[in-house]
Order: C-alpha cells, then sequence, then structure tokens
C-alpha cells in the first residue's frame, strides 16, 4: 500500500517536472519525452536527507549547501538546470540509451537520472573530489536502489581510469578551463557538457570532440559552485559598495581603489538607450558574451553582481543582479549594462555609467548593443584548442587564453558593421 508520503512525494515530484516543461517551454526549448519520464521517476527526495518533502521538489532551487567560509563548495544543482544540461547531451548524442558516462561532481541525484536514461547497455561513473560527498552519494544512490553507478573519489583534473574513453562528461561544477583529461577522456565524437566561465560569466557548453579541438553545439546560461583541486582558479572581487561587487575572472589588469569607484555610485549617473524594441524572447545572455568579447578590445571589462538590497536600495540597476557585463576605464568611469526599459510587452535595451567619461561609456557600450542586435542577434559558439595551437591555426574570433586551452569565440550569422 502507498504511503501517505510516498504519494506527497510523487504529488510534488509530478509538480516539479511540470513547472520544469513550463519553463522550457518558456524558454523556447524542448523538453525530451525520456529526461521527463527520468525526472519523474527518480525521487529527488532520497538525495536530499533531511530536507522536507517540499524544498527537495523546488524546481529552481539547489539545496544540501556544504560552505567552507563564506563560499559554497558543494550542492545538489537546481532541478530546472539538471533538466537543460542532461537536455544538452541528448540533444548532442542523438539520445543517451546505451552511452557511457562520467559525471564531474557528486550528489547522487543527476547520476540516477543519467543511470535511467543510459539503460541497461549503458553506464554510469560519478567523481568528486570530496569524500564527504561521494560518502553521501554512495548511500542516497543505494536507498534510490541505483546500485551499479560507479562512485570515485577524486581529483578529476586527471584522468579517472585513463585505458576508458566516455561517449559523454557532464561536469557538474563550475570550471575555468577545460583540462586536456576531460578531452582525452571522450571517444572520438563524445560529448563535454560543462559549466564554463568564460570573461567572468558562467555557460553550459555541449561541446562535441574533433581531434585535439571540441566544438561547442548548444550553450545554456547558469551557475554552479566553484570547481575545486587541482582545477581551481580563484575569483578576484572588487567591492566597491555596501552589497555591489565588480568580478575580475581572466586577470585583468585593473588596480582601482574599490572606495574611489564606490564613491562615483553616489554622484548623477548618465543614461543611455539603444532605441529598440525587443521581444521577451531575446537570448540576454548571447548579448552579455557578445559585449564582453568587443569591450574588452577597448577597456577593462567586468562583471557587476549586486545583492538584492543594494538593487532595492538603488544603488545600482543592472540587467541581471547575479552577473551583468560592465566595464572600468583606467581614469575609473565605470558603466554597466542597465535593467531593461519596458513598454508594454517589448523593451529596450540601455547603459547607465559614472565618473569622468561617463556619457562616452555609456553610448560605446549601447552602440555595440545595437550591432549586435543589427547583425541578426548572433549566437556564439566556443572552439576549445590546446594551449600550444599557434594563432594561424585559430578560428576566426574572440581568443581567450586559459592555462590548458586557448578558447575562441565565434558568433553567427556573419557579423555585419562591428564598430
Amino acid at each position: 500500500m502507498t504511503s501517505v508520503d510516498t504519494m506527497s512525494g510523487e504529488s510534488l515530484r509530478n509538480a516539479m517536472v511540470d513547472r520544469i516543461a513550463a519553463d522550457h517551454a518558456g524558454k523556447g526549448l524542448i523538453l525530451r519525452p525520456e529526461v521527463e519520464a527520468a525526472l519523474r521517476t527518480v525521487p529527488r527526495d532520497l538525495f536530499t536527507p533531511g530536507l522536507p518533502l517540499e524544498e527537495a521538489y523546488d524546481a529552481d532551487a539547489s539545496v544540501l549547501k556544504k560552505v567552507r567560509g563564506a563560499e559554497t563548495v558543494s550542492s545538489v544543482s537546481a532541478p530546472y538546470l539538471i533538466a537543460e544540461m542532461i537536455g544538452q547531451a541528448a540533444n548532442a548524442l542523438g539520445g543517451l540509451d546505451g552511452a557511457h558516462m562520467l559525471e564531474v561532481g557528486s550528489g547522487g541525484y543527476n547520476a540516477s537520472l543519467l543511470r535511467e536514461l543510459v539503460g541497461p547497455s549503458g553506464s554510469v561513473t560519478t567523481v568528486d573530489i570530496d569524500p564527504e560527498i561521494t560518502r553521501r552519494a554512495s548511500a542516497c544512490l543505494a536507498a534510490a536502489g541505483y546500485h551499479d553507478v560507479t562512485v570515485i573519489c577524486a581529483d578529476a583534473e586527471h584522468p579517472i581510469e585513463p585505458i576508458r574513453r566516455y561517449d559523454l562528461i557532464i561536469v557538474t561544477v563550475g570550471a575555468w578551463d577545460i583540462p586536456p583529461a576531460w578531452r582525452d577522456q571522450l571517444t572520438d565524437d563524445g560529448v563535454l557538457v560543462v559549466p564554463l566561465r568564460t570573461f567572468g560569466m558562467t555557460r553550459s557548453w555541449a561541446l562535441r570532440r574533433s581531434g585535439d579541438r571540441l566544438v561547442s553545439e548548444s550553450r545554456r546560461q547558469c551557475g554552479f559552485v566553484s570547481m575545486q583541486g587541482d582545477g581551481a582558479h580563484e575569483m578576484r572581487y572588487l567591492d566597491i559598495a555596501d552589497g555591489v561587487h565588480l568580478r575580475l575572472d581572466e586577470d585583468q589588469g585593473v588596480d582601482h581603489d574599490p572606495a574611489v569607484v564606490g564613491a562615483l555610485l553616489g554622484q548623477p549617473r548618465e543614461e543611455a538607450w539603444a532605441g529598440l524594441s525587443l521581444p521577451p524572447v531575446t537570448v540576454l545572455g548571447d548579448l552579455d558574451l557578445w559585449l564582453a568579447t568587443r569591450l574588452t578590445r577597448e577597456t577593462h571589462f567586468v562583471v557587476l553582481s549586486a545583492q538584492a538590497t543594494a538593487v532595492s536600495s538603488g544603488i545600482v540597476a543592472p540587467g541581471w543582479r547575479f552577473g551583468t557585463p560592465a566595464t572600468l576605464d583606467d581614469d575609473a568611469t565605470f558603466a554597466y549594462r542597465s535593467a531593461l526599459r519596458w513598454t508594454d510587452r517589448r523593451f529596450d535595451l540601455g547603459a547607465y555609467a559614472h565618473g569622468p567619461a561617463a556619457a562616452a561609456a555609456a553610448t560605446r557600450m549601447v552602440e555595440h548593443m545595437r550591432v549586435w542586435v543589427d547583425a541578426g542577434k548572433p549566437t556564439p559558439r566556443l572552439h576549445v584548442c590546446p594551449a600550444h595551437t599557434p594563432d594561424g591555426d585559430l578560428p576566426n574570433g574572440a581568443v581567450l587564453d586559459k592555462r590548458h586551452s586557448r578558447l575562441v569565440l565565434t558568433f553567427t550569422p556573419e557579423e555585419k558593421g562591428t564598430p
């Protein structure tokens, strides 16, 4: 006989999947039937021990966060994001049945969904650097009946099983670079799905292997806790005001006094607007990468993040408080993509700026926004090349050098009128 708790869990689980399906539809995505079936099958509450069922089945929230000091170092990812990333993998591979997979970053829940999807002839291995996390994942997988998922405690910056290759590697922690081990452990046309930070902004990229390179097939905006171990890369922050921060993630040569920049926020701001009328489905995450690749040629590109209290009090009004493109000029002029200006159900793009050359900085950012729209709102494509690749062997695009890789961002359709 089904218990009341089980009925409640099933009802909440189905409601969670309904919300995920609606979220996909709102973003113009399709929730694949087999992914939906796995989400309706796996009891997420068994992977979130001690949490109320309502929290376990919140489609939008990561849970069971492990904190070290002020930093979150581990969590069970939000279901909507898990669904999007698994969808990226399934779309790239044409389905996951029979696939052999490696998951980097364990929690158990994602691995159990993948186990449902690969079927009897496939396999799932999950690895994490933290023994506490792998012990919990093993216990939760066993409690849910997934006894054939291999759980390994290791630093995934290095090969896990050197003689083995995988059809899919899916990473559930934020990476700053792509170590050679991930590429080398893929089959010849295998797929890596990874939340990768570029210019301080994270996207989940589905990357297909092509020899010693990886080329993207899709991307999603996301956020994850940062990689630990040998693959870690510390983000720099400038705390310019109470609850207002600038992220510097690519070793920018910025040496400003945060107090000087913060003082500018108390001065009247300059505004510039693109004079556009855009629909809600416009993918602003693509625009933000476009701005990063162009503005970094002209000034110091940074990312603005702000706590809710700083936004509500009017200190800043960013386009997205968790990470908005911004610039910091040598004279301390500070500009950022502003909150949208809505008219009926369409919006305009703008920039706010403070400092000695505020009007020029806001106008410069808005001009790049107009060019993006005029070019057909092109989407980014990421090419990952080995660090030793000569400039002449790189595709045309914006190059970002990392520790192991040379990343190149290109945009399609063909750009026109780039300033």
